[in-house]
């Protein structure tokens, strides 16, 4: 705030300098654009020195949304260099009587020492400098809190913007959801067609080869007969399989934790999971995890290498659902990939994130954190 307070005489100058010279033309529209030419150049410095003092001091990190020509900008940026000159003046003066009261106390510390202040006039100037001191600090609590305000307002993005922002990341998680919705009916149709069908086929096979042998050879019959039962169990198995990968129904029966001791059950590796959540979560929330770990799971085994995954499933109490997945493979997984691709969707529907690291080597971590409320 004090480097602040040495800048603000500089805006204060220009503008006294540059801006009483160019006022006449700034009021007429068609001089407004040639008089805005020549003043704004000099105020974007003097902005920039002011960003610098704010990233540097207070580590504010902010777009360069000023940095373009348009007239609302331009008009921004004068706005903020003449509104922050003037509050880092008075600022400048609320320290300057903070200075001056801290040699008052001095000189009324010294008067005491020599005794030459009684004790009615000693309290007066107590009470008086007290509230003094309070104010002035209040003062000086408020002006940090305008300076940083007004960071905000003219290196920050607008409302405006800020919406659009919003609409543009709904658009693109709707559009995710819709890919990953069709992209899982596809694998959906394909695990029928060319599962469950092509199994239904061969136990129809055998089922009329052993209708056609059951009168002349009775032993090939029962043989067909119980290849065909072992068939329809597999049938059976697979069907429950794809079933489970559509949705699984112990998320609505027994939970999360319970439907992903599912996961690790079906799981060609040793897969370690830690649950450590307390309380009930949204059952879309639910959802989105056990996606993410099953998918993540099923990676792993069929492309990484791997010979042990690890999964921590966590939520702080009003803090975001982490779901960790961790693999020892090779590494290599490609986050364009239409798995991840639908995994990263269906999180951004719920304004969660999914981070992927994945260097050549493994190992290859997945988290995705998914917010609760």
């Amino acid at each position: 705030m004090l480097a602040g307070c040495l800048t603000a005489p500089l805006g204060l100058l220009y503008l006294a300098l540059a801006g009483i010279p160019l006022g006449a033309f700034l009021l007429w529209p068609r001089t407004r654009p040639y008089a805005l030419g020549l003043l704004v150049p000099g105020a974007r410095r003097l902005v920039a020195l002011e960003r610098g003092r704010r990233t540097a001091f207070f580590g504010d990190r902010f777009p360069e949304a000023y940095a373009n020509g348009e007239a609302d900008a331009d008009r921004g940026v004068l706005r903020y260099l003449a509104v922050r000159s003037w509050t880092g003046l008075v600022c400048g003066i609320v320290l300057a009587l903070l200075g001056f009261g801290a040699v008052l106390a001095g000189l009324l510390a010294g008067g005491v020492a020599r005794g030459t202040i009684g004790a009615a006039e000693l309290l007066t100037q107590l009470v008086l400098g007290g509230v003094l001191l309070f104010l002035a600090l209040q003062g000086l609590a408020a002006l940090t809190a305008l300076d940083a305000r007004l960071a905000r307002e003219c290196f920050g993005p607008s409302e405006r913007e800020l919406l659009r922002r919003r609409i543009e990341e709904l658009a693109d998680s709707r559009a995710a959801v819709v890919r990953a919705v069709d992209a899982e009916r596809r694998r959906i149709e394909r695990d029928l067609h060319d599962g469950v069908q092509q199994r239904l086929v061969a136990l129809a096979m055998l089922i009329g080869r052993a209708r056609r042998s059951g009168g002349r050879d009775p032993e090939r019959a029962a043989e067909l007969l119980g290849q065909a039962h072992e068939e329809a169990g597999e049938v059976l198995a697979e069907l429950r399989e794809v079933a489970w990968r559509v949705y699984p129904s112990a998320l609505d029966s027994l939970g999360l934790e319970e439907a992903l001791g599912g996961v690790a059950q079906r799981c060609a590796l040793p897969l370690r999971i830690a649950y450590e959540v307390e309380g009930p979560l949204p059952r879309p929330v639910e959802t989105a995890a056990y996606f993410v770990v099953s998918e993540a799971v099923t990676n792993a085994a069929k492309h990484s290498a791997a010979s042990a995954v690890s999964v921590r499933v966590a939520a702080a109490p009003g803090g975001p659902l982490t779901v960790r997945v961790e693999d020892d493979g090779r590494g290599g997984a490609d986050p364009a990939g239409g798995g991840l691709t639908g995994l990263r969707g269906r999180v951004a529907a719920l304004d969660g994130v999914l981070r992927i690291d994945s260097p050549l080597g493994g190992p290859t971590t997945i988290v995705a954190e998914l917010p609760c409320v």
